[in-house]
């Protein structure tokens, strides 16, 4: 009998692992729903015998409070009277238990649970979904306050609709945040940088920038050669958004912003779009991602119909909710004004 050399076939090897971690993930995904569906049903059952008191508010909390008692020494800490009241918030919040969303997990339906706004848990629920995020980018969003800053420049219906994908975006605006926040690049607060630093950081961080920039990019290029009658300039980065099929083209600028950073973007972007875009793409769009931005600059640089040339101030931590409520003031006064 012949001995038969087998081949290894680092391919069967690489198919079979890919197999094993995705049901692994289904099944770690299916059974934390299972326990956010227990935990629904848990919240369901108390609301219904809170119900039958007189005084229900007093009657809940010494109920909850008697339940507790009996179920944390039998199943531990995750039913002690918190948790409980935990679960009585989390069905009077998302009431109909087959829209719950099985990607999500109770981690992160703690997170919606504390949103007090129905629009706002909304779209922060249609989002983690669509962008399959975790609890802890899902936190980092809420606290970035991406909600509240994308409605600074867009309409309440509009940023809805394009979460929940009911609605492509139309505009660079609908997707380009003002400002944007970097905390995650985790620079120390100075009163200057050099340019080449703050792109250095933030392709050290690309993926967390790809998070903040929302949906539908992927990175292109950074310092992208482009060599125009003899002379060479460099486009800082350079991204491609799907969702507009589109370049988006970024230049730093960690100086107040001048009418000549308009200028040399505006030349990108022409090059972009005469030589790089193909005809079934929309126009290239321009951001200025600047430490201080002058939008009356901006304005009266560009022509009036301009839609591709944009400028978001960025951060470099995280907003305060004093801060957050004063820039919301601001852009009420500013409306009023109008």
């Amino acid at each position: 009998m012949s001995n038969q050399t087998i081949e290894k076939s680092p391919s069967l090897s690489h198919d079979i692992q890919k197999l094993i971690h995705s049901a692994r993930d289904r099944a770690v995904r299916a059974v934390d729903f299972e326990r956010v569906v227990l935990y629904w049903n848990i919240g369901k059952r108390i609301v219904e015998e809170i119900q039958k008191g007189e005084d229900r508010a007093e009657y809940g909390k010494q109920l909850v409070r008697n339940l507790s008692q009996e179920l944390e020494p039998l199943y531990g800490s995750g039913y002690s009277y918190r948790q409980l009241y935990l679960f009585v918030q989390f069905f009077k919040v998302f009431p109909i238990v087959n829209a719950l969303r099985s990607q999500l997990s109770w981690t992160q339906y703690k997170l919606l649970i504390r949103i007090d706004s129905e629009d706002k848990r909304e779209f922060y629920t249609h989002e983690s979904v669509k962008n399959n995020w975790s609890s802890r980018e899902l936190e980092r969003q809420i606290n970035a306050s991406l909600y509240e800053r994308l409605l600074l420049s867009n309409d309440k219906k509009s940023v809805l609709e394009v979460a929940k994908a009911e609605k492509l975006p139309q505009k660079a605006d609908e997707i380009i945040k003002d400002p944007m926040v970097l905390e995650f690049l985790g620079l120390e607060q100075k009163s200057s940088y050099y340019e080449k630093d703050l792109e250095q950081a933030i392709i050290s961080n690309l993926q967390d920038f790809l998070l903040e920039l929302g949906n539908g990019f992927s990175f292109v290029a950074r310092q992208k050669r482009i060599h125009i009658d003899g002379d060479d300039f460099f486009v800082d980065l350079v991204f491609y958004n799907r969702l507009l099929q589109c370049f988006v083209i970024f230049e730093i600028k960690t100086h107040k912003l001048t009418h000549q950073d308009v200028g040399q973007l505006q030349m990108y972007v022409n090059y972009y779009d005469r030589v790089e875009k193909k005809d079934f793409e929309n126009p290239t769009v321009g951001v200025l991602l600047c430490a201080d931005k002058n939008d009356t600059v901006v304005k009266y640089t560009l022509p009036e119909d301009n839609k591709t040339i944009l400028a978001s101030k960025y951060q470099l931590y995280l907003p305060t909710e004093k801060e957050l409520v004063k820039e919301l003031h601001r852009e009420l006064e500013d409306i009023e004004r109008q």
